[in-house]
């Protein structure tokens, strides 16, 4: 499959798909792993940049609320691949479409990655907001990020979405959250104790948390339950 290819040089390589590994969870991780390394090999480049798109939102049927979250935890997780860049498209997906229509902006967000790291242009913001960690603060988390840009905003200037909390009882409770510089404080009714966040956790997400250049922050948890 590989031979009409091999004797070309390249660059780099974008890759957008996953939809059948749904259900999978951090299997997909490892397959991901596997699928850069052959690529890597066959081409003898150890360094080949590789850069991948996070899936939309979608209903998938057959499946928990859950299995399309913990693919986003894998697909973001195979950024610790050396030479490895993702774009994320949370909000412009279609829960009624596998395959949303707006692909020009998929398209802008993996140039803008590789302009920034395959290319050296330096000043882009080129990722949204990905999850660095946590600090519970009484009954508070105080999430912080990288990739925070210019700065955190709501896309539709409307409070946060898609945030929930859980204490040591592990039931989960939607949440409140604010923006407070380049974090995001998060409370909960009823969750005195808090210990975990959640965000975008399920299929059908489609949070509005961003930074102000308009790329989406991506789903996370910081639990492994």
């Amino acid at each position: 499959v590989w031979e009409p290819l091999l004797p070309y040089a390249l660059r780099g390589a974008l890759w957008y798909q996953g939809e059948s590994n749904v259900g999978e969870g951090m299997l997909y991780h490892e397959k991901m792993k596997a699928l850069i390394g052959g690529w890597r090999d066959v081409w003898n480049r150890p360094d080949l940049p590789f850069l991948f798109v996070q899936l939309a939102p979608w209903q998938y049927p057959n499946s928990k609320p859950t299995d399309l979250p913990e693919i986003w935890e894998a697909q973001a997780a195979t950024l610790k691949v050396p030479n490895t860049g993702m774009a994320d498209i949370v909000d412009i997906g279609n829960v009624e479409d596998i395959h949303p229509a707006n692909k020009q902006d998929v398209g802008k967000r993996l140039a803008l990655s590789a302009l920034a790291t395959v290319y050296g242009q330096s000043g882009l913001v080129y990722s949204g907001p990905l999850y660095r960690g946590m600090k519970v603060e009484g009954d508070r988390v105080r999430i912080t990020f990288d990739h925070t840009g210019s700065g955190l905003v709501s896309r539709d200037r409307k409070p946060l979405t898609w945030f929930s909390l859980a204490g040591e009882d592990r039931k989960f409770v939607e949440a409140e959250a604010e923006i407070d510089g380049d974090t995001v404080v998060v409370r909960a009714e009823g969750v005195e104790k808090p210990v975990v966040v959640r965000y975008a956790w399920d299929r059908k997400a489609e949070p509005n948390l961003s930074n102000k250049e308009g790329l989406p922050a991506s789903p996370f948890r910081t639990d492994n339950w």
